[in-house]
């Protein structure tokens, strides 16, 4: 059996594996958890947070929502063989991917301020899945997709105050509590 009974995969947002994802996935780490930081890009780029349209558009044009699933599930399911708990948590696009991953025979999935999910609504998670939202997005209604999400067995939704990114220190929409509030409820998750 192997020493290390639980590996968690991140899977980051738009600009990478940067210094935010780095330090999420040191939070998650002890003597008994695996943390691999999954790179979307092949290259393993990373984008600066004033290159958010480059990265959206590097993104969507070159790896999009379905074409990095074959490899993670692939990646999942060989995990799932080796330790007794799985765990996804996903952040923005990554949150996306989390949530379709989610079919999956995991422990566990996080998708951190997905707004994507809202265009998979009619999946069914398979495991305990914990969406985290911030209270308002730009591009849809938080509450209308929470209510749509709660519907479904072992879908829990919190909002958190603040705005897309509210998680990251080092994006401008930066909440602290906010973000503490939601490090906290994820770890008690686990």
């Amino acid at each position: 059996m192997n020493r290390k009974n639980r590996k968690i995969f991140i899977i980051h947002e738009i600009y990478g594996v940067n210094d935010f994802i780095r330090e999420q996935a040191c939070s998650f780490m002890d003597k008994h958890t695996e943390v691999v930081c999954i790179h979307l890009y092949s290259d393993k780029r990373s984008f600066t947070y004033n290159q958010e349209k480059e990265a959206y558009h590097y993104f969507t044009n070159e790896v999009g929502f379905d074409a990095p699933l074959e490899m993670l599930i692939t990646q999942l399911n060989t995990a799932i063989q080796q330790y007794e708990k799985v765990i996804v948590i996903g952040y923005s696009v990554g949150a996306t991917l989390a949530w379709r991953l989610a079919e999956l025979p995991l422990y566990r999935v996080v998708c951190v301020y997905g707004s994507r999910i809202r265009q998979y609504v009619d999946l069914q998670p398979n495991c305990p899945t914990l969406i985290i939202f911030p209270s308002f997005e730009k591009s849809f209604n938080v509450e209308e997709l929470s209510h749509t999400l709660k519907r479904h067995p072992f879908v829990q939704t919190i909002q958190f105050p603040g705005k897309h990114g509210f998680m990251d220190r080092y994006n401008a929409s930066f909440d602290q509590e906010s973000a503490m509030l939601a490090q906290a409820f994820i770890k008690k998750f686990l």
